[in-house]
Order: C-alpha cells, then sequence, then structure tokens
C-alpha cells in the first residue's frame, strides 16, 4: 500500500505521553489482571437523569434536526449569561461574550491558532495539561513555562518571570482548581494576574474545567470575577465535571469580546455549531437546581478522604487535594515519577499518571484520579499499602 507523507503540521504536535501508558495498563488487562485504572480524568458517574431526559425530549424536535446556527443557540448563551450570573455575579452579554465549543479541548486548541503567528510566545503552566501544546504546535508558536511549585501553592510565581518574557508573551494559560497538582487559586492571585496582563499586553485564557469541584466548603473562583479580567482575558468553562458529561462535548468561553468574536470566526470555517438538543439540555443543566452538582462534589470529597486517609495510615504522607478529582502524590526517594507509576502498576495492577508527562516541574510527583468508587479507591490503597514501599 502506498504511504503518504504527513504534513509538517502534523510532525509538529507533541508526542502523546500517556498513550504509552494506556497501552501497558491494557496489556496488564488483556492478561486477566483486575487492573485499577486512576490515572486518567474521565468522570466515572453517569450524567444526571433530568439532563438526559432533556436531551430525549429535544431529540423529538425537527427543528435540531436541521444544521444549528453556526455560532450557536441564543437560548444556551442566555442560560450562560444567567449561570455565571447567579455562580460568580459576572455580567455576560450573551451576544458578544460567549461563545459556543465543541468541549473544551477543541476551544483550548483553537484558541493558540486564533490569536498566535508563527514565533509569537505562549505562557504555560508547568506542570500543566499537555493539550495545550498542541495548538501552540499547530500554530508555529513558541513556549515559556511557569513553573508550579508546592511551596508557592502550585500557583505561577510572576516576580521570577523575566520581563523580557512577560513582554514578549501574547497568550497565557491558566487553569484553577488545577489539573494535574490540585491547586486552588486565590482572589488575590488572579487580581494580580489582571495586573500583570494589563502591563504586559497578554491575553489570558483561564481554563475553568473543574470548575464546581472544591472541598471542605471552598467555592472555586472564576477569573472573571477579578476586576479588569474580561479586558485582557477569556474563561473556558466545560460541562464535563460539572455535569458528568464529558461524552456530550458541550462547553462554552466567555469574556473579552474581540477575543471571543476571533473564536467564533475561526469555528466559522471549521465547525457547525453542536446539535440542537445537546445544546437545549446543555441550557437545562445550567439553568436547573443544581442539586446533582451538589451531590457530585460531596461524592469526590468522600472519596478523597477516604483514599488520602488510607495512604497516611499505609505510610506515605500525601497532602489533601483541596479541589479538582485529582491527588498530587509526592514520589517516595528513589524513584522517578515514570518509575514509580511502573511500579504500582506491575506489582499492584494500579495505574497512575507520572508528574513527568505535564512538565518537567511535574517530576517527583503522580498524578491518581478518584474517578473510581470508594470500594476501588479502598482496594487501590490496600494493594499500595502491601508493597511496603513507605
Amino acid at each position: 500500500m502506498r504511504r503518504f507523507e504527513p504534513s509538517d503540521t502534523v510532525k509538529r504536535l507533541p508526542e502523546q505521553f500517556f498513550a504509552k501508558l494506556v497501552k501497558k495498563a491494557h496489556d496488564l488487562t488483556d492478561a486477566g489482571h483486575d487492573v485499577i485504572n486512576l490515572g486518567q480524568g474521565n468522570p466515572d458517574l453517569p450524567t444526571p437523569p433530568h439532563i438526559v431526559d432533556e436531551l430525549k425530549y429535544a431529540a423529538d424536535n425537527p427543528e435540531y434536526h436541521k444544521y444549528s446556527p453556526f455560532r450557536g443557540q441564543l437560548f444556551l448563551k442566555e442560560a450562560i449569561r444567567d449561570f455565571y450570573k447567579k455562580e460568580y455575579n459576572v455580567s455576560l452579554d450573551p451576544t458578544r461574550e460567549v461563545a459556543i465549543l465543541a468541549g473544551s479541548k477543541t476551544g483550548l486548541v483553537d484558541l493558540s491558532q486564533a490569536l498566535l503567528n508563527p514565533g509569537d510566545l505562549a505562557l504555560l503552566p508547568d506542570p500543566g495539561y499537555p493539550d495545550y501544546m498542541s495548538g501552540i504546535a499547530i500554530a508555529q508558536a513558541s513556549t515559556s513555562f511557569m513553573p508550579l511549585r508546592a511551596e508557592h501553592d502550585f500557583l505561577p510565581d510572576y516576580a521570577s518571570l523575566s520581563s523580557d518574557i512577560l513582554d514578549r508573551a501574547k497568550l497565557m494559560f491558566l487553569n484553577y482548581p488545577n489539573n494535574p497538582t490540585a491547586g486552588m487559586a486565590t482572589p488575590s492571585f488572579f487580581n494580580e494576574t489582571v495586573d500583570v496582563a494589563k502591563r504586559h499586553h497578554i491575553c489570558v485564557c483561564h481554563d475553568f474545567a473543574y470548575a464546581a469541584i472544591g472541598f471542605d466548603g471552598e467555592k472555586p473562583q472564576s477569573f472573571l470575577q477579578s476586576e479588569g479580567a474580561k479586558e485582557i482575558g477569556i474563561e473556558m468553562y466545560t460541562l464535563s465535571k460539572t455535569f458528568n458529561m464529558a461524552g456530550w462535548r458541550a462547553a462554552f468561553a466567555v469574556g473579552n469580546a474581540s477575543v471571543i468574536e476571533t473564536i467564533n470566526l475561526m469555528q466559522d470555517h471549521k465547525y457547525m455549531s453542536l446539535f440542537g438538543a445537546v445544546q437545549q439540555a446543555a441550557m437545562h443543566a445550567l439553568v436547573s437546581p443544581q442539586d446533582a452538582v451538589r451531590q457530585l462534589v460531596t461524592t469526590y470529597e468522600k472519596r478523597r478522604d477516604l483514599f488520602i486517609d488510607a495512604l497516611q495510615r499505609a505510610g506515605w504522607h500525601v497532602p489533601a487535594p483541596k479541589g479538582t478529582f485529582f491527588a498530587w502524590l509526592p514520589v517516595p526517594d528513589g524513584y522517578s515519577s515514570e518509575e514509580f507509576a511502573d511500579l504500582l502498576l506491575e506489582k499492584a495492577h494500579v495505574v497512575v499518571a507520572p508528574g513527568i508527562g505535564f512538565g518537567d516541574h511535574g517530576e517527583g510527583f503522580v498524578r491518581a484520579g478518584l474517578v473510581a468508587s470508594e470500594e476501588r479507591l479502598r482496594e487501590a490503597a490496600a494493594r499500595i499499602e502491601k508493597l511496603n514501599l513507605f
């Protein structure tokens, strides 16, 4: 068979670090082993029934069997406006400051192509969500990394960044509650971010994927709650985690009108908007009582407490995450993050993600997801304890 050479754009794409981990886990499963997979960020609970029922009802509407409006249904944008006002006291113009996205991953990758020219500089958290790199590579832009260190609560230290880097930067990605570190942003940090971005003319994109998942009574902050944030940036919000709608690919971007228009222009040339019934179900999720969301957070918090307590009793001195459904766990002395993840997989049949896969400053940690039942998390902790590593 004739082989066709991929484009230079495809060749620039970063390697999918976790593909190797997934293959190792599948190989063990295929060999008949009981593998507990805590290495991925795929919610394990179903979408709340009232949202599913709304989709079923809406799917019968013949108007939705036609093409959706390119830029999405106004009723969904108005629901987003109302949701942000109710949850964060942030005012939005639904026609100018809201873009509908086919999942926030799509938006995050498209944003770099929409704003960056070849050679432009983007600031990325390290460790951070690997797919930020994908859009930057496609845009032929360059990157500078902002270390996230435990001693700085996994927040970028802007004072440590050179003025030259800040002056050159055109785009900055942030993500709080943070994947993978589970760090939480404070109002003062977001206020400082607005100030830095204004002084250096940087567009900020805050990836608010874990917006609903804060523990110990703490509600995660929206970046747009900081005064002036809409002047210099946007926030991307996915329904994947808040409403367990990962497979529905429903998300949105809100904030700076010029950036929203640029995203919309990009999407005009690449996509039709979401299936209308999905948009109606997304609207329903946003405007309905949020009881299921509160229950979801309670479920994750109970899982966190059980898992962290069990690991600490086993002698592994690990911190309890403040948000997200991840735990960021320090690796014992004598192992790299990849070696330790391999050890847990091969000896305990527990999958965790090595921190190095999220960036150089992820070395020394592994990420475990709270995306399994309490019974499976208890079993995972028991298997790790039997290894007598601590």
